[in-house]
């Protein structure tokens, strides 16, 4: 209790408030800018946490972070241009609510899911770090592997009309993620011969290039104005829909905290898997994709449940959760602290006191999304033929912005061809996405296994992996099964009419 009144004299001050209120504002608006991801913002912000106290610093980093996260949703479901890839899910229902004249709908239901899930994700840092961090450290190489195939399976339920056309989409966004050089001998793989490639394809041009530019190459290609977006003063979240939308958002949030808790899995992962499990569950499935207000919940609560989470291993064991937290880990060590259980010995007050700030910082991006919404909600209004030169600027600029190189700017432009193809055939974008993504970390857990030990065994080692082989198996069994009755009722249909 000494502590903990410690912690809140230590919070209490007019700088800790500022800070958190700047940071969050900062975030939302960084992150709302297609290119600008919430890693960047940290990473620019941390400079000037030298002459700051070491709670300021850290609620700072904190509040960008975690604005950065929620503002990736605004452009998403506006103008279909995701400014972090964790956004990436919400727009597959968010853009087209815009299109249908519900953008404030859709944006106020990012925003109370994200907070919610905020929160949810902050209790869990404060009640539950200890455990879920000691749960984490028990996930090696078999373990990430099941928890990868197991995310895989989220191509299924986000494969469009056509469950084969989301597979071979998932494949190639596989096959693009092994772009560059061997991750295990350091050959080159698929590079051309080209430098640029040897580091893979950057994914923020990819993802820039795969959701924006197809509307943009659609537009001018058919030189006919598209079905305008009317601004969405009347269109609000009515309490029926968010009680209705409240269950979808806590298993969002819940699948946010344990994705989070387990270093490297990442805010996209969680986003998908989230937005999976919530089209398998829903009674209103048939409406994911097409602008169901459900799905814009389930896509925030799980990438917003991360951004608490990912504390929980750095605070509780000093290992980052993701690169943010990476960035953040150096904001402790430049002020001669040590994130761990010595941490929760030495400076237990200060960690009291972010804490209170943490949770803080929930209420400060419910107010701060709401002054955002207002403003950005404008831009629905704007015509489709200067609107969409305004996003070509601003694709342009934040594939650039990423590494300062040109051969980006190709990169999305080659990518907005290969999205602008696929919405050509009926292909959806987001399981090349979600492959692209997970490709990686499925490819080095799954080398890292067999480097561990040659015996197939390995993946049947611990219950964690049993838990995932069956997650894993009756996601599967479900996605198939519900393929299989959704062509038998198009057949019955069609044999009737």
């Amino acid at each position: 209790m000494d502590a903990l009144l410690q912690g809140l004299e230590l919070f209490l001050s007019v700088e800790n408030f500022v800070a958190i209120a700047i940071g969050v504002a900062v975030g939302v608006i960084v992150g709302s800018i297609p290119g600008l991801t919430a890693t960047m913002a940290v990473a620019l912000a941390l400079p000037f946490t030298f002459g700051l106290d070491p709670v300021t610093s850290i609620l700072l980093l904190v509040g960008i972070y975690k604005g950065g996260v929620y503002g990736g949703s605004i452009t998403a479901i506006l103008v279909k241009a995701p400014g972090t890839p964790a956004a990436a899910c919400s727009v597959l229902d968010g853009y087209p609510l815009a299109q249908s004249g519900k953008a404030g709908k859709a944006l106020k239901m990012a925003l109370y899911a994200s907070c919610t899930a905020d929160l949810v994700s902050n209790l869990a840092l404060i009640f539950l770090a200890g455990t879920i961090a000691s749960f984490a450290l028990q996930f090696g190489a078999p373990e990430y592997f099941w928890l990868i195939c197991f995310s895989l399976t989220v191509v299924i339920s986000i494969s469009g009309t056509s469950l084969l056309k989301g597979l071979v989409s998932g494949l190639l966004g596989l096959l693009v993620s092994t772009v560059g050089l061997d991750l295990v001998y350091g050959t080159q793989r698929f590079t051309f011969d080209n430098f640029n490639l040897m580091s893979g394809v950057s994914y923020i041009p990819l993802l820039i290039g795969l959701f924006a530019l197809p509307e943009v190459i659609d537009f001018y290609l058919r030189k006919a104005k598209p079905l305008a977006v009317r601004g969405a003063d009347a269109s609000r979240v009515s309490w029926p829909e968010f009680r209705r939308c409240l269950p979808t958002i806590l298993r969002g949030s819940g699948i946010g905290v344990a994705i989070g808790a387990i270093p490297g899995a990442g805010a996209t992962a969680a986003a998908f898997l989230s937005y999976g499990e919530a089209k398998r569950t829903s009674k209103r499935r048939e409406n994911f994709g097409k602008g169901e207000i459900e799905g814009v919940a389930a896509a925030e609560s799980g990438n917003n449940g991360v951004a608490g989470a990912t504390l929980i291993p750095l605070l509780s064991l000093g290992i980052p959760g993701d690169v943010v937290t990476a960035v953040i880990l150096g904001a402790f060590m430049l002020h001669g602290l040590t994130p761990g259980p010595l941490m929760f010995e030495q400076n237990l007050d200060m960690i009291y006191a972010i804490f209170v700030g943490i949770l803080f910082s929930s209420v400060v991006l419910l107010i701060a999304g709401s002054v955002a919404i207002r403003q950005f909600v404008r831009i629905a209004d704007v015509p489709p033929h200067i609107l969409l030169p305004v996003v070509l600027l601003f694709c342009v600029f934040g594939s650039y912005a990423v590494q300062n190189q040109m051969f980006d700017i190709l990169v999305m432009f080659a990518f907005g061809i290969v999205g602008f193809v696929m919405m050509r055939i009926g292909m959806a974008a987001a399981p090349f996405l979600i492959g692209f993504i997970l490709g990686p970390l499925f490819e080095d857990n799954l080398r890292r296994s067999f480097l561990i030990s040659d015996d197939l065994g390995v993946f049947l080692r611990s219950p964690i992996c049993w838990i995932f082989i069956a997650l894993t198996v009756f996601s599967l069994v479900v996605g198939l099964r519900r393929e299989y009755q959704m062509r038998r009722t198009a057949k019955a249909v069609e044999a009737n009419s």
